[in-house]
């Protein structure tokens, strides 16, 4: 039987817990490289501003969620179903669906290409505070955000006339 890609569900937030006991399970059973190839947690890289500093922390872009690439036997169902965590795999009825090939090549291919995606947390039109700077204390109303640059135009009411400022994401908070 050929190698497919499946998909497990996991109790969210378990996801490594769970790789990592599958692995281990599978590498004491013999199934490791035989009959089950790889275990992936697609993640991506989140960019945010907490407490003034920027952060990057990983997301996980299918939370609850491991892909499992095996050769699906009775054995190796029993090996993931019964391991700690796994709540069962997508199906149809009583038996699980292979992914489509163009479905993992899509998500390998948004992993190696995925880069810092910052946070956005302003829209145009929401009321902000400025906590940093030269404009300290001013409050204002969001004109532009830009989520590649981390920065935003808003204006600032300043001598009784509203006055355009480009302001960063870490110098500015919602109001």
């Amino acid at each position: 039987m050929a190698r497919s890609w499946y998909a497990v569900h996991t109790i969210s937030g378990h996801e490594n817990k769970v790789r990592d006991l599958l692995t281990r399970r599978a590498q004491v059973e013999g199934f490791w490289n035989f009959d089950l190839y790889d275990i992936l947690i697609p993640t991506e890289q989140e960019a945010a501003n907490r407490a003034g500093k920027r952060v990057t922390r990983e997301r996980k872009v299918f939370p609850g969620y491991i892909l499992v690439q095996m050769n699906l036997t009775d054995e190796t169902f029993k090996l993931v179903k019964g391991t700690s965590g796994v709540t069962g795999f997508v199906s149809s009825g009583n038996k699980p669906v292979p992914m489509e090939d163009y479905e993992v090549a899509r998500i390998l291919h948004n992993l190696e290409k995925s880069k810092e995606v910052p946070k956005v947390a302003f829209d145009r039109g929401d009321i902000i505070r400025v906590i940093d700077g030269p404009f300290l204390d001013y409050t204002g109303r969001v004109e532009e955000v830009n989520p590649e640059k981390e920065k935003l135009k808003a204006m600032i009411s300043i001598f009784g006339r509203d006055t355009p400022v480009e302001l960063e994401f870490n110098q500015v908070q919602k109001d």
